[in-house]
């Protein structure tokens, strides 16, 4: 039996999508040190359980790989979106990361798929596709801000998104309450 964090890291990730989402389409001109807070916890929690799992494997396989370490970029990446935010710094950079996080997260759910991995391997691939396409449009839909039109779409990305990724993770919570149920510690 393993224990994993899966379920929390996916509803975490939820949340940071949300967050981007009203971020992107409401906050990107002004008031966005409210913001911040809310960026630095869902990075704090994605980047430590995902450093979890990239150092202790407890999932079986390789999904280690394909949730641990998407997890761990995600995370950081929310986390210093949220010291940006703060502190005033400039996106330009966080950008580039972010482009280059939301390409891994394509070709992770591409792989995903062709291997049939999880219980709804369409499911994640969408998940993965999205939240790869929110990475990817980060940085033009910055620089595009002032379109309310490119706001919305990476907003709406973002939003599709948590969805999916939501329906994962409070399947996954469902499932582990079960499976969990009689297990005792040694």
């Amino acid at each position: 039996m393993f224990i994993d964090f899966l379920a929390l890291m996916l509803i975490n990730l939820v949340a940071g999508l949300l967050l981007f989402a009203v971020y992107f389409f409401w906050f990107l001109e002004e008031g966005q040190k409210k913001m911040a807070a809310g960026f630095l916890a869902v990075g704090f929690i994605q980047t430590v359980t995902g450093l979890d799992v990239i150092f202790r494997w407890p999932l079986p396989s390789s999904y280690n790989v394909g949730f641990g370490e998407p997890a761990v970029m995600f995370g950081v990446l929310f986390f210093v979106l949220g010291l940006a935010l703060l502190l005033e710094w400039d996106l330009l950079s966080l950008g580039i990361v972010a482009v280059l996080f939301g390409a891994v997260a394509v070709v992770v759910g591409i792989r995903m798929l062709s291997l049939g991995m999880t219980k709804e391997p369409i499911l994640t691939f969408f998940g993965y596709l999205l939240s790869g396409i929110v990475g990817l449009a980060a940085l033009p839909g910055y620089y595009l801000r002032e379109y309310p039109i490119v706001r919305a779409l990476v907003a709406l990305a973002a939003l599709g998104a948590a969805v999916l990724w939501a329906i994962t993770g409070y399947a996954s919570y469902w499932g582990h309450l079960e499976s969990f149920a009689k297990y005792k510690p040694s």
